[in-house]
């Protein structure tokens, strides 16, 4: 059963992972605009990411969005993918700037459902030095937004007065507790996944956050987003 209990995030120190200054700065991809992408640490790496005819929508942190290099609106966004021929096994990359407001990225994975990306890559930076004179590949979290699925514990996030609130299957966690708290509600559990829930206002750091410590217990994540 999916339960919902608030908490608000301690001091400054216990929500380290959680802040919005918590933010790299990446090499832009090839094509596309630059935006400072939340710093996360389990991301998968996705060179096809990189590519010409990648397909990549960035969210600025004032909310505006771009298919590639060209700006788009969320209502002409679908239009613009629908017009577009694509491979079949090519995924929608979502490079947002951890500022954002989630709910513009919430759009953008709504509108790539509709075009039938139920499985979406949130971009994101790495705390890892990279070589000189080498190139890094893109990273990314992968998550799903398949509509009516079913996840053993239960994440909530929302926006605050002075940090974000969480919410955990009933149980009152830290940002630092967080991962404790996610083993003890997997525990025993055959099937491993999380779903999150957040708010439009909360920042689109906070939520790559918790879906990066969940990724660190090789959980399956899923993102519940309205059905258009």
């Amino acid at each position: 059963m999916k339960c919902l209990l608030s908490v608000s995030l301690g001091a400054a120190a216990a929500i380290a992972s959680f802040v919005i200054s918590d933010v790299g700065q990446t090499p832009a991809l090839r094509r596309g605009v630059s935006v400072q992408e939340a710093v996360t640490q389990h991301a998968t790496t996705m060179p096809e990411a990189d590519e010409d005819d990648a397909w990549v929508v960035a969210v600025t942190a004032d909310g505006k969005l771009y298919f590639g290099a060209d700006p788009v609106t969320a209502d002409s966004l679908f239009d613009v993918m629908k017009a577009r021929p694509r491979k079949r096994s090519a995924k929608l990359y979502i490079k947002a700037d951890a500022r954002a407001p989630f709910g513009k990225v919430e759009r953008v994975m709504e509108i790539g459902r509709q075009a039938f990306f139920e499985e979406p890559v949130l971009l994101t930076a790495q705390r890892e030095q990279a070589t000189p004179g080498t190139v890094v590949p893109p990273k990314g979290l992968p998550v799903s937004v398949k509509p009516g699925a079913n996840a053993v514990v239960f994440v909530e996030i929302a926006a605050g007065k002075e940090s974000p609130t969480l919410r955990v299957n009933n149980q009152d966690v830290s940002a630092d507790g967080l991962r404790n708290a996610l083993e003890e509600s997997l525990r025993n559990q055959t099937e491993k996944s999380v779903l999150v829930r957040a708010g439009g206002h909360v920042a689109f750091g906070s939520v790559a956050s918790a879906i990066d410590v969940a990724r660190s217990l090789g959980t399956k994540v899923f993102l519940d987003t309205p059905t258009i």
